[in-house]
């Protein structure tokens, strides 16, 4: 069956939320990866997000896509769209529709519900359209491209380039797999859809740029790399294992070498050995893995080595929620070692940040020779946003071995100067020659268990935190420098806080959005600003424990003794709506 091509409105939409619900075999998020291609190539902004079964067998599953002309913040609170695949998607995903959205669904499987918020149901049979469109050969494989043909024409999105990048995709393959999935996208672009209005997309605003899509894992991986980056080692753990592929596959490319180790202790053991040879190394894991390695980050403390790791937190404890999300592992960061344990922590706020959050991370792991960790999570690991391409001349290092002679007066721990290490093979032909040890030591490294040196050695590893903190700069502030309420928020938060500033503000609300990406140590000054506000919400994706307040909000009340700083918990394994955060904080600032 076959219609004219649908003609654009004279009217265009600005943003469109589109969630696909099915199971995880069919390739849903593939086609929302095709979008959000899309997007990055034709200057419209985009931020997906998806749920994936954490069981080997697969279930159900969707991927939501919120396209933009302008900022996209958040994947959207309500879906415009939905397409449903199955019975259970239908009946599970439609409470997701907003009053008067459009769900398209397979009339092969689904029987329509009667529902009275004005949503236009669409019944189309994905199946044997499909089946019909490339004779039958492959059953139903290829249901998903007719979809995204099918939506391609709703919502007039550049047919051009959307076929060149399925055949990008296709093509790897062989001809007969291209063909198919061509055809099953024409049969879905040309399918009548009668009951509704072709609501163009309008085009972006940043046309002149050079944008590029992708998700946070790839950015975190290219930062590390751009960053200096070339040995390290991992153990793969849902979802950190694509960073670990990435820089398995990449880093010999540049004279690495990334090596899968047999377990997660002898992972951060072999990325220790290569910052021990002189190198800025790398590993990282997920909370599970970050445990297992605690002693381990314990001794590069010590020891003071420049070593990256990557923490893309999931939820928790123990295996808790492999393919979902939450910002549960701040504390384990900052204090998951035995005894005075001090180390960096970074979190990236969105994916284009996870690239310069990298590079800042390779940048403080060398000049302070000391371990960072870079706290990401799932929502920003798997999701997909467009953005400028960044400048890699402008942020490329070359690492080179610094293997020149120490002379006498060469001490790798001086008390007065910032450590740094003789690698192996570096001569050292007077004075003591400097060794790399776990036990408390001098300042040429020699164990010694005097009780002067060991208080000394321990304000000398905290005082370069002091000294970091010292030359951070302002963290990103938004919207009014004193009023209400202030947001605080790390990580993925970012985006909705933002957005929700915006809607307070437009209500006649003063309200501010700072955001940090400096956990530990935190930037010093923050209490000044803290005093301009009647209330400050920290909204983060973990619980507020037994005391009532969530990981960053304890650490801020007990930096600035500000009592008020309270908390906005979410543990759903899901990432907040913009309007669970308004309406919290409406409920905050009636309260008095």
């Amino acid at each position: 069956m076959s219609s004219p091509t649908p003609q654009a409105s004279s009217e265009s939409l600005r943003n469109a939320v589109i969630r696909l619900a099915g199971h995880s075999q069919d390739g849903i998020q593939s086609i929302g990866g095709f979008l959000a291609q899309l997007a990055g190539t034709t200057a419209q902004d985009v931020m997906t997000y998806m749920t994936i079964p954490s069981t080997i067998s697969g279930g159900p599953s969707i991927f939501q896509v919120h396209l933009g002309s302008g900022e996209v913040l958040h994947p959207g609170d309500e879906a415009d769209t939905l397409v449903a695949f199955y019975q259970d998607s239908y009946n599970n995903h439609l409470k997701s529709l907003r009053d008067g959205g459009i769900c398209f669904y397979d009339s092969d499987q689904v029987e329509e519900l009667q529902e009275g918020r004005g949503i236009i149901h669409i019944g189309v049979p994905f199946t044997s359209a499909t089946i019909e469109a490339i004779g039958g050969s492959a059953k139903d494989r290829g249901k998903n491209i007719f979809v995204l043909g099918m939506i391609c024409a709703v919502y007039q999105l550049d047919r051009e380039q959307l076929v060149g990048i399925i055949s990008k995709k296709f093509g790897r393959k062989s001809e007969d797999v291209l063909r198919n999935a061509l055809l099953a996208f024409d049969a879905g672009y040309a399918w009548p859809v009668h009951d509704i209005k072709h609501m163009p997309l309008a085009p972006g605003e940043n046309d002149e740029e050079r944008r590029i899509s992708t998700d946070g894992n790839t950015m975190l991986m290219l930062g590390l790399i751009a960053g200096g980056c070339r040995y390290g080692a991992g153990y793969p753990i849902t979802p950190w294992s694509t960073i670990m592929e990435g820089l398995r596959r990449e880093l010999p490319k540049y004279g690495g070498m990334f090596i899968q180790a047999e377990d997660e202790l002898a992972a951060v053991a072999l990325a220790i050995g290569a910052a021990y040879a002189g190198h800025l190394s790398i590993t990282g894991s997920s909370g599970p893995g970050l445990s297992l390695k605690s002693e381990a980050l314990g001794y590069a403390s010590m020891a003071e080595l420049p070593l990256v790791v990557v923490n893309i937190q999931r939820g928790g404890p123990s295996t808790g929620l492999p393919t979902s999300v939450e910002q549960s592992d701040l504390m384990q960061a900052i204090y998951g070692s035995h005894g005075d344990s001090p180390r960096v922590v970074l979190a990236p706020r969105d994916v284009e940040d996870c690239f310069y959050t990298a590079l800042e991370a390779c940048r403080i792991a060398r000049e302070y020779s000391t371990p960072v960790i870079i706290l990401s999570d799932q929502a920003i690991a798997t999701r997909i946003e467009a953005f400028p391409e960044p400048d890699l001349e402008k942020h490329w290092i070359e690492p080179e071995l610094d293997l020149s002679e120490r002379g006498a007066d060469f001490k790798p721990y001086p008390l007065d100067a910032l450590t740094r290490h003789s690698p192996p093979g570096a001569r050292s032909s007077e004075g003591k020659y400097p060794v790399v040890t776990g036990l408390e030591h001098d300042e040429w490294g020699h164990p010694s268990a005097n009780p002067e040196i060991h208080e000394k050695m321990t304000g000398k590893r905290r005082e370069k935190l002091i000294k970091l903190a010292n030359s951070l700069p302002h963290p990103e502030f938004y919207g009014d420098e004193q009023g209400e309420l202030l947001f605080v928020g790390w990580g993925s938060t970012y985006g909705p806080i933002k957005e929700a500033t915006d809607r307070l503000r437009s209500e006649g609300h003063r309200v501010g959005a700072l955001h940090l990406r400096h956990l530990h140590p935190l930037r010093n000054g923050l209490g000044d600003i803290f005093h301009h506000y009647t209330h400050v919400i920290v909204p983060e994706m973990n619980d507020g424990g037994a005391y009532g307040h969530g990981q960053l909000a304890t650490l801020l009340r007990a930096v600035t003794c500000n009592p008020s700083i309270t908390s906005l918990n979410k543990v759903q394994g899901i990432t907040f709506r913009v309007r669970e955060l308004v309406q919290g904080a409406e409920k905050i600032m009636s309260a008095g």
